[in-house]
């Protein structure tokens, strides 16, 4: 059972929480994406196991009324064991979503993932006519070309500052310039996709409000993407300007690393956390 505190920013240890999660969430007009926790499998059980979760998780939510994706993880469903063990599950994922009407994302991990996880997007995307999204990190210095290449890729990009500790000859590491990058790449994003494939990855006030005056002047429609737990109020209130938001909901029964990663993160999070859970 995950403890209260915990579960601020877990749906659930089962679909079945975190569907019910999702129709909580859908009642404020916000949209969840959701995520099994797992990743880095290094033998392939694994990775084909979450591989059927999801399967029949795509299943479970074309049948529920709900505003809901998915979203998987490289690492977990099979490229640490080789790129075609995650190739093969990516595309069975994507095919039976596709099937079922269910939006794809694919996130982005370390570096040396990138290249794999691009040419599994890029394919998937041609071949499903563009009903997966994948996400990119603006603190690598490779990411303005990976959207140059992605600029005419069918599909959804959702950029973030990016959470990994790269090595500094391919990563910006001060803030500053991983903030400039952030909005250069923006800036490109709104200015060269097509309508509705931008996806804002950002708690960020300055980057969201930054995006809002990018769609006034580009008129390229996008979402904003935050995660369960950070900033909930502000999704609430984004929704209520028309904005259209989508909350990012990991679940499942390794939740905890993912919490105390959370808190690691940010040692905010503990504290609204900790709130949350007396009611103040």
């Amino acid at each position: 059972m995950i403890p209260p505190i915990a579960s601020r920013f877990v749906a659930g240890e089962t679909p079945p929480e975190a569907l019910d999660h999702a129709r909580r969430v859908n009642e404020d007009g916000v949209k969840v994406i959701l995520n099994l926790l797992g990743e880095h499998y290094d033998e392939r059980p694994p990775a084909d196991a979450d591989t059927a979760t999801y399967l029949q998780l795509v299943r479970d939510i074309e049948g529920s009324g709900l505003d809901a994706c998915i979203s998987v993880k490289p690492s977990q469903i099979g490229l640490d064991v080789g790129e075609g063990a995650f190739e093969e599950n990516y595309r069975r994922i994507v095919k039976e979503a596709d099937d079922h009407g269910v939006f794809v994302w694919c996130d982005m991990e370390d570096h040396e993932t990138t290249d794999a996880t691009l040419d599994a997007f890029e394919a998937c995307a041609e071949e499903f006519e563009g009903d997966v999204g994948l996400c990119v990190q603006a603190n690598l210095h490779r990411t303005r070309e990976d959207l140059e290449r992605l600029a005419d890729v069918p599909g959804k990009v959702r950029l973030v500052k990016g959470a990994y500790d790269e090595p500094k000859s391919i990563s910006y590491k001060d803030k500053a310039e991983v903030n400039e990058a952030y909005r250069e790449d923006l800036e490109f994003m709104f200015a060269r996709f097509d309508d509705g494939e931008v996806a804002v990855g950002s708690h960020d006030p300055a980057m969201i409000d930054y995006a809002k005056e990018l769609h006034e002047e580009y008129g390229t429609g996008y979402e904003v993407q935050m995660l369960m737990g950070v900033r909930e109020d502000a999704q609430r209130d984004l929704v209520a300007e028309g904005v259209d938001v989508w909350q990012y909901a990991p679940y499942g029964p390794k939740w905890a690393s993912y919490f105390y990663r959370r808190v690691r993160e940010r040692k905010e999070n503990l504290l609204f956390a900790a709130r949350a859970v007396l009611g103040r």
